[in-house]
């Protein structure tokens, strides 16, 4: 994988904080894993909320992590629905499948899957602070994941300020 250059080191590192601020919701409302990333890199929002707790049951894989496969999807996939995947795609998404696979920690979560309930039962309150702060890491991990990948192919843009917030300190200085 080529070296990234400083700007689109700094890029990423805003995009991370940006994901971070969201979900972490103390200065900016709490978005859901999936909303988190799909508004980090300006995608709407709406279908993502289907990701929310691993697709609401908690049943499902990860929702950030599958949000992040999306937010590729999105933006590199092809957009005439009878079309092949993109070799861009293919190529991202091994990208990405590895970077995650390597970065995201489970903690004490039992097995190999990444199942939200899995994931999560290793917490005695799902709304606990402890996590919460797991899945903000993780949520994290995996948007710093997803604008290593868009980065690497010329694709990550600036990354804008979250609505409402003014103070530099409070965004990361997203933008």
């Amino acid at each position: 994988m080529p070296d990234l250059s400083p700007r689109e080191l700094e890029l990423v590192a805003l995009a991370r904080e940006k994901c971070r601020v969201l979900y972490e919701g103390v200065r900016t409302p709490h978005r859901s894993c999936g909303i988190a990333l799909a508004e980090t890199f300006g995608l709407p929002t709406r279908p993502y909320q289907a990701l929310r707790r691993g697709g609401v049951t908690g049943a499902g894989e990860c929702g950030a992590i599958v949000a992040g496969r999306l937010v590729l999807g999105e933006l590199l996939g092809d957009p005439d629905p009878t079309a092949p995947v993109t070799p861009a795609l293919v190529d991202a998404m091994a990208e990405y499948e590895g970077l995650w696979r390597e970065r995201v920690s489970r903690r004490d979560a039992p097995g190999s899957d990444v199942v939200c309930n899995t994931l999560t039962g290793q917490f005695v309150q799902f709304r606990s602070a402890e996590r919460h702060g797991f899945c903000t890491d993780l949520a994290t991990e995996v948007a710093t994941c997803v604008a290593e990948v868009l980065a690497r192919r010329g694709l990550l843009g600036e990354v804008a300020p979250i609505e409402g917030l003014t103070d530099d300190a409070a965004d990361g200085g997203a933008r």
